[in-house]
């Protein structure tokens, strides 16, 4: 886990001519008006995303996002703050705005910094490079080819793959640090089948916190399979009849029965002294209702 605290703060501090000298900084700036707790969070997404139509790749994205969030927390008042810029005097604007919740007089006073690490959960990679771009478009041709293979009602198939790479790193007022990686990648897949002038749709797809490796040939087939069988059990359903219009026909019921009560209101003009008596009677109907 001692990975996940060096490339987040490779991503997040070091860029930004930012250490733990200046986070304890920024912290002891924030408990230098009375809150209880205080953190600084930081994140960077990096995503990309590829979507494959009519057997061509139609649609490509790109982008990162990073940022740093200020929280300060005094009795039931909380207050935040946010900043794209990552720099020291950004921070030292963000504290000042959240510490006004609390009154001026803290003492300032911070833990020393400790690194905690989590339980692994998922692999520390990122998954965007994992399969270059030509290996990355090649996979959506074979998911589309492959869907159209299992039927010829198929008449139109698109893809899309997704991946992500998020690195957070937090730093909290009693000097803990906490660091964590988060790959996550995504495949679907869409299909519309037609037979007789009728079209119905069906989809399938899957993903997790891994790489783009993942995604072997047996998965596009499970996929493609899945999303065409969709399609067709559609394409083959036929409405639900209607029940037919039985009212006066239908068989009746009668129950009754009686119970000793214990209410502290038996005996009121509405309820019968010491006992309940209840009786329903569902008779055959005429036409104005029950007889």
């Amino acid at each position: 886990m001692q990975h996940h605290h060096d490339t987040a703060q490779q991503l997040l501090l070091q860029p930004f001519g930012l250490d733990e000298d200046a986070l304890d900084a920024t912290l002891s700036r924030l408990r230098q008006h009375d809150v209880d707790y205080a953190d600084l969070y930081f994140q960077y997404t990096r995503n990309e995303g590829w979507s494959l139509e009519e057997g061509i790749v139609k649609a490509g994205s790109f982008n990162i996002d990073q940022g740093v969030g200020v929280r300060a927390v005094a009795g039931e008042k909380t207050a935040f703050a946010y900043s794209d810029d990552i720099s020291p005097a950004a921070l030292t604007r963000a504290a000042d705005a959240v510490r006004a919740i609390g009154q001026v007089g803290g003492e300032g006073r911070i833990g020393p910094a400790r690194k905690v690490h989590g339980q692994a959960l998922y692999p520390a990679i990122d998954p965007c490079p994992s399969l270059d771009a030509a290996h990355k478009v090649a996979l959506l041709e074979k998911l589309e080819k492959l869907a159209r293979a299992i039927d010829p009602r198929v008449i139109q198939v698109m893809a899309g793959l997704a991946s992500e790479y998020d690195v957070v790193y937090l730093a909290r007022h009693d000097g803990v640090r906490a660091a964590d990686i988060r790959p996550l990648v995504r495949l679907s897949v869409y299909v519309i089948a037609e037979q007789n002038g009728r079209r119905e749709q069906g989809s399938s797809g899957g993903g997790g916190r891994f790489d783009l490796t993942y995604f072997t040939d047996e998965m596009l087939e499970l996929y493609a399979r899945q999303a065409v069988s969709q399609a067709l059990t559609n394409l083959e359903a036929r409405p639900t009849p209607a029940l037919p219009d039985d009212r006066g026909t239908r068989p009746r019921l009668a129950w009754c029965a009686t119970a000793r009560s214990h209410w502290p209101w038996a005996g009121r003009r509405f309820q019968p002294q010491g006992y309940i008596r209840f009786c329903w009677q569902d008779r055959p109907t005429s036409g104005r209702g029950l007889t």
